[in-house]
């Protein structure tokens, strides 16, 4: 905590003391703190990034500076309960006015300004809640639909890469054949391999398109109002990247539309809702129908199935490799996390018929050339 605190201290304006640092919400990548300033002078938030994970600090931060930046234009130039409701994350620089600090450590800190009267979607609750996860994503694809996605730099290479990741797999599973959920994980896996490129192919075949993306948009990176509980921002912009926005509609059902949790031990609990389903596909597509072609609808349920199966992948390696990626509290949490993303996908594809009927609705209602 002492590290904290010194970070902290490099961000707190001139003549401000800090009066605490506290950890903050459930992040599993980086090291989250609320730091709170002395005389009632406001709290931001401080993270010290895994450089691990991101291996290019600055090319993260510059991302998040010039999609902040466009977002604040956007909503400038807006009229509506958007412009009126939406609030964006601002970056605050250090002392030395860059926007991240050093320690002597070698560590990275960041400092965002904290969002007073909201809170993160931690949890789906019903219908109305999966409505505003659909619904925030849809606002943010739009806000962002005219950036140059080649204006972006890549600060997470290959993430959603998915044969890179069954590549890296390949390479670090252990000889044996496992047991018990391992066994299931490996016999999952393997046959489901060959069609997981499913949105790359998309992509070669120049049926989908590249544009800026969140990259990260399960429902804690949703912050909604106290008071209202509707959806007033979009966080953690580490991930802004270009790609197809299928990766964020199906990180965003995945998360809101799963019955259990995402710590959940017991997999039976795991089911692939349908009304939640309905509810954020169709506060998505009200949003962002302005820039979504036909094509974008045929790959809709590709969406929905493969973000699943890439995160259980990615869990599951994560295991194998002795918990070197996702912050873990136990022996054997990245296996319990795979199992649920695992069941999650096979739930899914057990109702692909009834998902790809509510796909069909919001086409009909929302799609291109429909009058609204």
């Amino acid at each position: 905590m002492k590290s904290a605190m010194r970070a902290a201290e490099n961000f707190a304006p001139a003549g401000t003391a800090v009066a605490g640092v506290a950890k903050h919400g459930r992040g599993i990548v980086h090291e989250t703190f609320l730091v709170t300033l002395d005389g009632g002078n406001g709290r931001f938030i401080l993270q010290r990034l895994n450089s691990r994970v991101f291996p290019d600090p600055a090319a993260l931060m510059k991302n998040m500076e010039h999609v902040c930046r466009h977002l604040r234009e956007r909503l400038g130039a807006a009229s509506g309960e958007i412009a009126r409701e939406w609030r964006v994350v601002r970056l605050l620089p250090a002392r030395d006015n860059t926007l991240f600090f050093r320690d002597r450590q070698g560590a990275f800190w960041r400092a965002l300004s904290f969002i007073d009267g909201a809170v993160p979607l931690e949890q789906v609750k019903n219908s109305a809640d999966a409505r505003e996860a659909g619904r925030a994503l849809g606002i943010f694809h739009w806000l962002v639909s005219d950036i140059n996605p080649a204006a972006l730099r890549v600060a997470l290479p290959g993430f959603h890469d998915v044969a890179q990741y069954l590549q890296h797999y390949d390479a670090v599973q252990a000889m044996d054949t496992g047991g018990g959920g391992e066994s299931f994980c490996r016999r999952f896996i393997g046959a489901r391999r060959q069609w997981a490129p499913v949105l790359e192919n998309g992509l070669r075949a120049g049926r989908l398109q590249v544009r800026v993306i969140h990259g990260d948009a399960k429902i804690n990176n949703v912050m909604v109002s106290s008071e209202t509980g509707r959806a007033v921002s979009m966080i953690d912009l580490d991930t802004v990247m270009a790609g197809p926005v299928h990766f964020d509609i199906g990180d965003c059902l995945r998360s809101c539309c799963n019955t259990g949790s995402e710590e959940e031990e017991d997999p039976s609990q795991v089911r692939f809702d349908l009304d939640r389903c309905w509810a954020a596909l169709s506060g998505y597509v009200e949003a962002a129908h302005r820039f979504l072609t036909d094509a974008d609808y045929d790959f809709f349920f590709a969406a929905v199935r493969r973000i699943p199966f890439e995160l259980g992948l990615r869990f599951y390696t994560d295991y194998l490799e002795g918990d070197v990626y996702f912050k873990v509290q136990h022996p054997g949490q990245n296996l319990a996390r795979a199992l649920v993303q695992f069941k999650l996908t096979e739930s899914i594809e057990a109702q692909e018929r009834e998902i790809r009927k509510l796909i069909k609705e919001c086409r009909a209602r929302y799609g291109p050339g429909r009058s609204r």
